[in-house]
């Protein structure tokens, strides 16, 4: 094995790990700080009429919350003419499993919502191997609404609006997710994120990035370009 690191005694790893934990405790109280500045953003009344469909029926956006006070929508890339669900989409999601007890506990419920139909969701979700509850807002405004799927005229325009800005994108739908909060009935869009800004959910990337190697991504066509859905790692 070749390295690019120095190898020192156990005395001059000791200093250089220390000077790097002042960094990292640095890093840990500014993203407490951002934490903060998010939770104190404005919240905007939602009152369009949204209509989701999940195994029980029709639901609706205060529906989803399932009398919690808090809800997390996480935005799942699945064109309704897609026959499954986009491989990054499915990494993330790959991680939402054992968080929903724990969500739960802080009075917060987590969804997944796709437009795709609700057919093509159940079989996709089944092959993964999911629980956690996951709508189609096939037929709704929602997804436009909330900037995760876009008009085939401004994709061929490559004007398409995303993460806050208008920018070419490659797909029809992209990736975000939202956070809401309810006063009683009254549903509030508190905060929503994308591209990057999601990251924190996906934690492989996060022990990854305590490895000496990393992620591995460099020269990559795209930084996920070796995502695969998790039953075909072992496929040619």
């Amino acid at each position: 094995m070749t390295t690019a690191n120095d190898i020192v005694s156990r005395e001059r790893w000791l200093v250089a790990r220390k000077e790097l934990l002042a960094r990292e405790k640095a890093w840990t109280r500014e993203q407490d700080a951002l934490s903060a500045a998010r939770r104190a953003l404005p919240w905007v009344r939602v009152d369009a009429p949204y209509v989701f469909h999940g195994p029980d029926g029709e639901r609706s956006l205060l529906d989803l919350f399932t009398g919690k006070r808090q809800l997390v929508v996480y935005h799942f890339m699945f064109d309704p003419s897609w026959e499954q669900g986009c491989k990054s989409c499915s990494f993330v999601s790959d991680h939402f499993p054992g968080t929903v007890a724990h969500l739960a506990a802080r009075d917060t419920a987590l969804v997944a919502v796709s437009r795709a139909p609700l057919a093509k969701i159940a079989a996709f979700r089944a092959r993964m191997g999911w629980t956690f509850p996951w709508l189609s807002s096939h037929g709704s405004r929602f997804n436009y609404d909330f900037h995760v799927s876009f008009d085939p005229a401004d994709v061929a325009a490559q004007a398409v609006p995303y993460n806050y800005t208008v920018q070419p994108f490659p797909h029809p739908e992209g990736p975000g997710l939202s956070a809401f909060v309810r006063e009683g009935e009254a549903v509030y869009h508190t905060y929503s994120t994308y591209g990057r800004g999601f990251e924190p959910v996906m934690t492989t990337y996060a022990i990854l990035d305590f490895t000496p190697l990393g992620r591995q991504e460099e020269g990559l066509p795209f930084p996920m370009s070796w995502v695969r859905h998790h039953d075909r790692y072992d496929a040619p």
